[in-house]
């Protein structure tokens, strides 16, 4: 079969086709693009009996490539295949919810701790790093798991593939910034003298630069000796291990790490000479919180690995389940201790609501002050027409016994505006506001007031020429 395979592809056509082919699995005719193409299945199969009335499909693309296969109906009939499988599609919900979580979670987190320049400081900005990490993480196992169901549509291999290149490259910078947060808090409690920016510039070497070194190697190695589909699949287990041996290390390194920082605490609980049901509470808080900070729940399956394990048995669903568990659902752990449940956090969202209720509340009442007082101003104007004449004001006949000098006149006209301001004050503090469509009082007290004073000033100046004389 291959030798008649091999000898049909030396044959091309001149008219627009794919052609023949051998993957190892099946040999493929030539093919029109846009149409699929299907073969029995191979009879080298130890199961061919069962299956030889089966076929494998495969599509040609209308840009002139083959799809992947469609083994479906040669692939043997095992009720334990069956049942692992529906096993790993309730372990891929589980996951998919828990990276949904702790992507809207972490994005909130994120946006409330770039928000606020007052928490902007080395620790919560290795936080951010982390933060964004998770995100990129979540966002690329999301996103390569929808191209992989998707793959019957050739354009979507080469999306596939950079999906999945971004997913281990986002693996290994989330474990290594969970690193950085463990080499960040074993220096405050070590070094006596510690500068902070200094090591900044080593954070994002370590947390970002890092994971690449690991990355490109494994890329050119599957486009190399295992360019098939999505790179999902791990033939060769050995190329694996360029992906998997930093991620062990940052988990065995963090572990040490996290000894190393309970025993520092301890040291310090006991020097603080507390209570030991203090003692142990706040010992077993500040256990609990690091353990998702610096990934330590990982380390206890790193031992178990594909090789050590038979495919479908127990121990490979626990730890499997376990894995899928936590890594999930991490980020949602981390974003509430680190963030939501954060004193410093909460006191700066507390500030926020009260100055943004500050203002609110001046602004009413700003709004009502200047709606009463434009009122009050309206009924307060009073002209010439308005006014009647003062029956028992009789003027005198003679004009010189009131003649006054120029500065006399203009201390009683001084005096008579500073009497008018006050009893319009007066006025309209005693005047109450009246509802819409009423009758203002108000507005008649001070055309009273005002004709009360036009009457006095009327009349002072025969006073005042009689004191002043």
């Amino acid at each position: 079969v291959l030798y008649r395979c091999v000898v049909a592809v030396l044959y091309r056509c001149v008219i627009p086709v794919l052609y023949r082919t051998f993957d190892q699995y099946a040999c493929w005719p030539d093919g029109l693009p846009g149409t699929t193409v299907n073969v029995s299945c191979p009879w080298y199969l130890p199961w061919y009996r069962k299956v030889q009335q089966g076929v494998v499909y495969r599509v040609c693309s209308g840009d002139g490539r083959w799809a992947p296969k469609n083994t479906s109906e040669c692939e043997q009939d095992d009720p334990g295949q069956q049942h692992y499988g529906s096993i790993l599609s309730k372990f891929r919900a589980m996951y998919t919810v828990g990276y949904s979580l702790s992507l809207g979670a972490l994005v909130l987190a994120l946006g409330i701790l770039v928000s606020f320049r007052k928490l902007h400081c080395m620790r919560n900005n290795i936080h951010m790093n982390l933060f964004s990490s998770f995100i990129l993480r979540a966002v690329s196992i999301l996103i390569k798991d929808v191209l992989l169901d998707s793959l019957s549509v050739p354009l979507t291999v080469a999306g596939c593939r950079i999906a999945m290149v971004m997913m281990q490259y986002s693996v290994i910078a989330n474990n290594y910034w969970l690193l950085v947060e463990g080499i960040y808090l074993h220096s405050l409690l070590v070094i006596t003298v510690f500068t902070e920016r200094n090591y900044f510039c080593i954070y994002l070497f370590i947390g970002w630069g890092a994971p690449l070194i690991f990355v490109l190697p494994w890329v050119i190695v599957k486009y190399l000796y295992e360019n098939e589909e999505c790179w999902e699949r791990n033939i060769n287990m050995g190329y694996w291990w360029i992906i998997r041996s930093p991620i062990l290390l940052a988990y065995l390194m963090n572990f040490f790490i996290f000894i190393r920082i309970i025993k520092i605490l301890m040291s310090k609980l006991k020097a603080h000479q507390m209570r030991y049901t203090d003692y142990k509470f706040r010992l077993a808080k500040s256990t609990l919180t690091l353990i998702p900070l610096l990934g330590i729940h990982a380390i206890l399956f790193t031992l178990v690995i594909d090789e050590s394990v038979p495919k479908g048995s127990k121990m490979r669903l626990i730890r499997l389940f376990y894995d899928l568990l936590f890594n999930s659902f991490q980020g949602l752990l981390v974003a509430i201790l680190y963030c939501f449940v954060n004193k410093e956090v909460q006191s700066e969202m507390l500030k926020k609501w009260k100055r943004w209720k500050l203002g609110k509340d001046i602004e009413e009442e700003y709004r009502h002050t200047y709606s009463h007082t434009a009122h009050v101003k309206s009924g307060s104007i009073v002209t010439d027409s308005q006014l009647t004449p003062n029956p028992d004001y009789d003027p005198d006949p003679n004009p010189a016994s009131t003649s006054i000098t120029p500065n006399e006149s203009s201390r009683l006209v001084g005096f008579c505006h500073n009497r008018t301001d006050k009893a319009k004050t007066q006025a309209s503090l005693q005047c109450p506001s009246t509802p819409h469509g009423g009758t203002n009082n108000c507005s008649t007290l001070m055309e009273n007031i005002c004709l009360e004073e036009r009457e006095q000033s009327y009349a002072r100046p025969e006073e005042g020429a009689e004191s002043n004389f």
